[in-house]
């Protein structure tokens, strides 16, 4: 008889049999597999539903959004405020946005002056808030300037800083009763102070201000009344010693420089050693023309400060519409370049020969740099103020 083993080919079913062992073989890891994996998903849910891990992410996605905020707020502050409170990391409370402004670090010295100076209702609340942030009691007006000057920086427009230099001098009269008959004295003993610091420590300022000078410049303030001497002797001894120092931004003050330009587009310039025309991008702003080779570009190649600098039409054979800056004493005009490799080296033009595009631009040009150019507003604001005090005197009397 015949023995049937099992594993025989010659009876056809061993084979039928290992392929069943690999199947349930391939199905064990299968399962096992599955098993693994419901493993991992019951060890991650948990994390997944748990309070702290979700208020965790909820921190992260806030954090990135109000760092977000500040970086629009240095670029635009109207647009980062508006971002910050639509998203609700900021409340649209006066108190809340100026304690944001004087305490939250990052944010742009520049673009907070240039938020408080707005005329808005909303943004002349901040900044009388903003300003009560600051305790100025027991402190004399140099004191009390050099803190206030360091949490922003003065923008450039008359009726900005005429705003918020009132606002200081109410708060320090505020802090400090009885030292100044008026607000309106200390707000001209004020500009008074800054442009004393100017004349002191600006090297193009030969003609340096003397104490009797400044003395003699501020009698008659205090409601018609002199101010003690000695008041105005410590005052102009600390400035002598020790000018105010102004707050540096972080790496994007030149971004933010030509963020909002008086004038910003295309002109032609005309070279001053190679004597060709050349199309540049000009941006006028803060009392200086910046040129770029393109408009992308993120450095000026050249800068040229306005002060003491006159703009008049030129009748030019080779193109029309021009404009000369030149420095009517017949001096070299104090501005400078980049070369190619990068170097910074002063320019030698006696003045500089431009060309618009049409005689409407060459106007518009001209006006805009005139305006520009015209004398610091720090006068204009303390001569109204003056008068302002010895008219009122004089009507009392």
């Amino acid at each position: 008889m015949a023995i049937c083993r099992k594993d025989s080919f010659l009876w056809g079913k061993a084979p039928l049999k290992a392929e069943t062992r690999q199947g349930e073989t391939h199905k064990f890891e299968l399962l096992d597999d599955i098993q693994k994996l419901r493993l991992e998903i019951n060890h991650i849910m948990p994390e997944t539903h748990n309070p702290k891990t979700k208020e965790q992410n909820k921190n992260v996605a806030r954090s990135r959004k109000f760092l977000r905020g500040k970086k629009k707020f240095n670029m635009e502050p109207k647009t980062g405020v508006s971002y910050l409170v639509e998203n609700n990391l900021l409340e649209w409370r006066a108190e809340s946005v100026a304690e944001f402004l004087y305490k939250e670090e990052g944010l742009n010295k520049t673009a907070i002056g240039n938020f408080l100076g707005e005329r808005e209702e909303m943004h002349l609340e901040v900044l009388r808030a903003f300003v009560g942030l600051h305790e100025f009691s027991d402190l004399n007006l140099v004191q009390a300037l050099r803190q206030f000057l360091w949490s922003f920086r003065l923008p450039g427009e008359a009726q900005k800083i005429d705003r918020m230099m009132e606002a200081f001098a109410a708060r320090y009269c505020d802090c400090n009763l009885g030292v100044f008959q008026s607000t309106d004295t200390c707000y001209i003993l004020s500009f008074a102070i800054i442009m004393l610091n100017t004349s002191l420590h600006n090297p193009n300022v030969k003609d340096k201000p003397t104490l009797q000078r400044f003395v003699s410049m501020n009698r008659g303030i205090n409601n018609g009344e002199d101010l003690p001497t000695e008041l105005l002797t410590k005052l102009y001894m600390s400035i002598r010693s020790e000018p105010f120092k102004i707050p540096e931004d972080d790496g994007n003050d030149l971004t933010l420089t030509f963020f909002n330009p008086d004038r910003e587009g295309w002109l032609l310039k005309i070279g001053g050693r190679i004597k060709t025309w050349k199309r540049r991008w000009f941006i006028l702003t803060d009392s200086c023309l910046y040129y770029f080779e393109y408009t992308t570009d993120k450095d000026p190649i050249g800068i040229i400060p306005l002060e003491n600098l006159c703009v008049r039409k030129l009748q030019d054979t080779s193109k029309k519409y021009c404009l000369e800056l030149y420095n009517p004493k017949g001096q070299k005009i104090k501005a400078c370049k980049t070369e190619n490799k990068g170097k910074v080296v002063q320019g030698k033009h006696q003045s500089y020969k431009l060309s618009a595009a049409s005689e409407e631009e060459q106007d518009d040009w001209i006006d805009a740099i005139r305006a520009s150019i015209t004398k610091d507003p720090f006068y204009d604001l303390v001569s109204l103020r003056k008068r302002k005090v010895i008219s009122s005197r004089s009507s009392k009397d």
